[in-house]
């Protein structure tokens, strides 16, 4: 069976934030993620998480920085090292860090770069960055995951949106500390091929998520066919996690059925 995350923020939303990692546990969940560490009571969470027995599968990482931005480079790093020291009060082996910083609910666009830089400027100091860090996440045992997200519909202005990018990115800091989140809601709207790009990259996708699309609601809500999916993971020897980052369209316990749907005895 392949390991799967439940993304909290989204899912168990009418319990409180503590009581979802029991509610994980409960539903079958070896894993539960959430999005940034800023603001959460995190000796309480690992408490929670030794009790259930629940590990935790990443959070984000970059929190209000861009890492295409030069102006933001010195500032960038210093917060991956915050984030290595949150994730060592919970056990966490895995941040997700992204090109752009987000603004806030409900318009999540990139936050405007410091200056007018070429396309060229943005990518190198992208990857000047990663390897940087990529030492970082060595020492910790912390695997970073690149995210690239779609600018069709919900991150408007975001830098990293395509997973051909994404992957000659990673490759090029070439640590095994460094590697794709491949997000399929995401991928599915700026570019497609979420079946052909997930083949092509298999060698350097340390993370899944999955929601389908358009809706980012459960599997069976929208146009991927995640059953087919999930059996192309496991064709490829997929080892590492896949995450269920997504809104529910009814309910929790409807999504959590369409989760077990397409992933049950995989």
């Amino acid at each position: 069976m392949l390991k799967r995350s439940i993304n909290i923020e989204y899912l168990y939303a009418e319990l409180p934030f503590l009581d979802r990692i029991a509610a994980a546990k409960a539903d079958g969940f070896e894993y539960i993620e959430f999005w940034g560490w800023e603001g959460k009571d995190l000796p309480a969470i690992k408490a929670k998480l030794d009790e259930t027995g629940v590990k935790f599968a990443g959070m984000s990482g970059d929190g209000p920085l861009s890492m295409c931005d030069p102006a933001n480079k010195e500032a960038y790093i210093a917060f991956i090292k915050q984030s290595i020291e949150a994730s060592k009060i919970i056990g966490n082996t895995r941040l997700i860090i992204h090109s752009d910083a987000l603004q806030d609910f409900p318009h999540q666009y990139a936050v405007p770069l410091s200056g007018d830089y070429s396309y060229e400027t943005k990518l190198y100091t992208m990857l000047d960055v990663l390897k940087t860090i990529a030492p970082l996440g060595e020492e910790a045992g912390i695997t970073l995951e690149v995210e690239a997200l779609n600018t069709v519909k919900d991150h408007k202005g975001v830098f990293l949106n395509n997973t051909t990018m994404n992957g000659d990115l990673v490759r090029a800091v070439g640590s095994p500390n460094v590697k794709i989140l491949y997000d399929a809601y995401h991928m599915y709207l700026d570019e497609g091929q979420v079946f052909e790009k997930t083949t092509e990259y298999i060698d350097v996708i340390g993370y899944i998520h999955i929601a389908d699309a358009p809706g980012r609601g459960e599997p069976g809500t929208g146009a991927i066919n995640f059953k087919n999916y999930m059996l192309l993971l496991s064709k490829l020897g997929y080892e590492h996690i896949v995450g269920y980052e997504l809104e529910p369209a009814v309910d929790s316990k409807t999504a959590i059925e369409a989760i077990r749907e397409v992933s049950d005895n995989i």
